[in-house]
């Protein structure tokens, strides 16, 4: 005879399980501790609004539920982005990864981890152009456009602002060393001169040696390839603290109200790149995150909520959370034909193809997947003005 106390243990645990077969979990594998974690912080929260809007659209694969759960890669630790991943998966069960956010952690996440697991990943910000090529058995995929586009867009501004000669450091790293060689050679070919390339480390307490190779080779400006929390932050202190550098272009990793709110004014004319667009989705996504703690035009936002939206789609696509079946559909739902779909139309596109429709997702960085399955790319250019990043165009 089944006692009370049993029938209601059971009855819990039968209930538990009916849950949990209902609820499909994403990993957010991002940077929340490291050189980029003030970017991370907003990023994140663009990541797990799309989660949040399949889930409570409860249209998703007949009514499942979707949790985000988080793992740190930390972005400069492999062995720690590693061991993160292979928690995701393997303890906490998730189906799919929206992450890493730095190229060096997400290369061995991916070697490591979620190829061996057969896992599909989609990063928002890693951006190596080593990843264009990387073997990947069709799992992996980015919203953001690789590094030899940007260092072609480097070039690019700095040509139209008339500079002809800069010094190049770069965070000694997958990231920065690839986004040092594209730049250089997109400069270089195009006429401009980069008097020394040095590389820098992060975490040290102080960069004047760097900062004095880099004086002594002489240049307009000083290009600065590497992270607004750590290493390239302490490069700008020391060239500021010796008058050697007062103008500086910041790529992608160095573009972020962190950086604005140490240096203000004290940096007042430097500018960079970062991805983005002026596109009917980059507004929608302004739109979405009003009265959030964070906002949608922040630098990898759009790409971070691109990056969930387009692993959900895809299940809905194919039917199916397993990365096995439904790594065919990314570069389906993300490309035409189909329904244009923009941020804050998850709900719909979930409908349209529950339907047997199509969709052609553009999302908040008006996502077209090329290649093997990362993004065509559009940046924007902007520039430290009255203590602050602002928007001057876009490439």
């Amino acid at each position: 005879m089944i006692t009370r106390t049993l029938l209601t243990i059971v009855t819990t645990a039968m209930c538990t399980m009916a849950f949990a077969a209902d609820e499909v979990k994403i990993g957010m594998l991002q940077g929340f501790t490291g050189p980029t974690e003030s970017l991370v912080a907003p990023m994140a929260k663009g990541g797990e609004l799309a989660i949040k809007e399949v889930s409570d659209s409860g249209l998703f694969l007949g009514g499942k539920k979707v949790v985000s759960v988080r793992g740190d890669s930390t972005c400069i630790d492999a062995a720690a982005a590693t061991a993160a991943a292979e928690r995701l998966i393997t303890s906490e069960g998730v189906v799919a990864i929206n992450g890493a956010t730095c190229s060096g952690a997400t290369t061995a996440v991916l070697n490591n981890v979620a190829v061996p697991n057969g896992v599909v990943m989609i990063s928002p910000s890693a951006t190596s152009p080593a990843l264009s090529t990387i073997e990947d058995n069709g799992l992996f995929f980015r919203t953001a456009p690789s590094d030899a586009r940007q260092g072609e867009i480097m070039g690019k501004v700095l040509g139209s602002r008339g500079i002809k000669s800069v010094a190049l450091t770069y965070t000694n790293n997958d990231y920065g060393k690839g986004l040092a060689d594209s730049f250089k050679a997109a400069f270089e070919a195009s006429g401009g001169e980069v008097t020394i390339v040095a590389a820098h480390e992060d975490g040290k307490a102080d960069y004047a040696a760097e900062v004095g190779a880099l004086s002594s080779a002489g240049g307009e400006i000083l290009v600065v390839a590497g992270y607004l929390d750590q290493g390239g932050k302490g490069v700008i202190q020391a060239a500021l603290d010796s008058g050697a550098f007062s103008k500086f272009m910041l790529p992608d990793g160095m573009v972020g109200d962190s950086l604005a709110q140490a240096f203000g004014t004290g940096i007042e004319g430097s500018f960079g790149t970062v991805p983005g667009t002026d596109s009917p989705g980059a507004k929608m996504m302004g739109d979405i995150t009003k009265g959030a703690d964070f906002s949608g035009t922040d630098p990898y936002v759009p790409e971070c909520y691109d990056a969930s939206a387009l692993l959900l789609l895809a299940m809905q696509s194919a039917g199916s959370t397993d990365s096995a079946v439904f790594k065919e559909h990314v570069m389906k739902v993300a490309n035409a034909p189909g329904e244009k779909i923009y941020p804050g139309e998850l709900a719909k596109a979930l409908k349209i193809l529950a339907d047997g429709g199509e969709v052609d997702y553009v999302g908040g960085s008006a996502v077209e997947l090329v290649g093997s399955g990362e993004s065509a790319g559009s940046f924007r250019e902007v520039e430290i003005k009255d203590g602050t990043f602002a928007t001057v165009t876009y490439h």
